[in-house]
């Protein structure tokens, strides 16, 4: 691996970093921010008691509201205030700094006092460091993801860009599988007490490999070249004016992908536990080994995107194929009782049609901005597309059951929501053969 601040021969200036380096550098800022939303995860019912103790009212408001905020609100607006800054002062400073508000609080919450230590000082701490946390989040992946596809080789860009997602599930795998061996490792009353922390403190080493990593990278030349002719305009501004369009399309497309998402990777197993179908424990076990084989699945798929197939197209026939099948693999796994077989071809399918806007999609939402206002137009669209309108999608699914009587109508829901998707793609021109703008 190249050192970024190698100098080139005879020009006394720093060559930019190795592509093995920028990888890195992207892939690992993911890792650190999907490391800690597991963790947390995970944790929560153990945590939860340290800082909100059911006999303290009080607390278990500032969690209520704390945890609104950091999900609803700081997201977003990390996103706007990232995006402005990474379009007015580079991508490399502002992963720099998301990395860092991210590795930080990732420490200081190993650190935290409990109740019982400080009082209600410590849940406004817990929420005072996710809020910090969550306003990362709205900058790490897409400016991360921006950085990859600006700098990656001809003819790579979906693949270059696809790191930014693995890094992604890798981080959760590596979160549970910590979370799990310390609550296998240490009995449930040493846990509670105190080795929760030990995943958060080992957490903010790899936030420290990610900070050195990410110490000297430069922008693209591109973006260089930009940077010193660009108009004194406000690129967030911008992003919903000048390229509105870009924008509704992008965060259309973000909501509706971010939902068929969240039903697979994140409310299958919830499902198939409601329905007495499957036992949740061995549901979560059939997720987590089918996000694994989705990590090699996303480069390999989004080579399709660089080679054969326009990225459009190619991710709206996987979405295509998801509308389709969403209601009958559902309507299967209910009339066979829960048969193996049904549910775990219902999570390859599922999972496999997904592998392809996971790898394919960070490369498509950068070819949808101009370089001028991409990051804040990307980061806004994605964050509130995924992160709002996805985050609420197991709400959504089951309280369209409640309300139905239909246990199929969380697929019933996909189907509509891919097919949204594939409506924002159909007005979406392909740039994908094209220089980025």
């Amino acid at each position: 691996m190249g050192e970024s601040s190698s100098m080139a021969p005879g020009t006394g200036k720093a060559q930019p970093p190795e592509l093995r380096h920028r990888i890195m550098a992207g892939f690992i800022g993911n890792v650190v921010e999907w490391y800690d939303f597991a963790l947390y995860g995970y944790l929560a019912g153990i945590i939860a008691p340290v800082f909100f103790p059911s006999d303290a009212p009080t607390a278990g408001l500032i969690a209520t509201y704390g945890i609104f905020a950091a999900g609803f609100i700081m997201r977003p607006l990390g996103a706007a205030a990232f995006g402005w800054f990474g379009d007015r002062y580079g991508r490399a400073r502002t992963m720099q700094i998301s990395v860092v508000m991210m590795a930080l609080p990732t420490l200081l919450l190993g650190l935290l006092p409990s109740y019982a230590t400080a009082g209600v000082i410590a849940p406004v701490l817990l929420v005072l460091v996710r809020l910090l946390q969550g306003l990362s989040v709205g900058g790490e992946f897409s400016s991360s993801v921006t950085y990859l596809v600006e700098t990656a080789p001809e003819g790579k860009r979906g693949l270059t860009g696809s790191w930014a997602n693995i890094g992604s599930m890798s981080g959760s795998l590596l979160g549970v599988g910590t979370a799990a061996l310390v609550t296998n490792v240490f009995s449930p009353e040493t846990v509670a007490d105190w080795a929760w922390r030990l995943p958060f403190l080992g957490g903010a080493l790899i936030g420290t490999a990610a900070i050195w990593l990410r110490r000297n990278l430069h922008n693209s030349q591109r973006f260089q070249e930009h940077h010193e002719g660009r108009d004194e305009t406000s690129p967030l501004l911008e992003a919903f004016t000048t390229n509105r369009h870009e924008t509704l399309l992008a965060l259309a497309f973000a909501a509706s992908y971010g939902t068929c998402f969240y039903i697979a990777f994140v409310y299958l197993p919830e499902w198939l536990s409601a329905q007495g179908l499957m036992a949740r424990s061995t549901a979560l076990a059939i997720n987590t080994g089918m996000t694994v084989l989705v990590i090699p699945a996303m480069p390999l798929l989004a080579v399709v995107g660089d080679r054969w197939l326009p990225r459009r197209t190619w991710i709206a026939l996987a979405l295509s194929g998801l509308a389709l099948a969403a209601w009958p693999l559902h309507e299967w796994m209910l009339v066979s009782g829960g048969s193996l077989a049904a549910i775990l071809a219902t999570h390859f399918l599922a999972f496999a049609l997904l592998s392809v806007p996971l790898g394919s999609a960070p490369a498509l939402f950068v070819e949808m901005f101009p370089e001028r206002d991409r990051l804040s137009g990307y980061s806004v669209a994605f964050n509130v597309g995924v992160g709002v309108f996805g985050g609420l999608t197991p709400m959504i699914a089951t309280s369209l059951i409640a309300v139905t009587g239909a246990a199929t109508a969380p697929a019933l829901y996909m189907t509509v929501t891919a097919l949204v998707a594939v409506a924002a793609l159909a007005l979406t021109p392909d740039r994908s053969r094209a220089p980025l703008r």
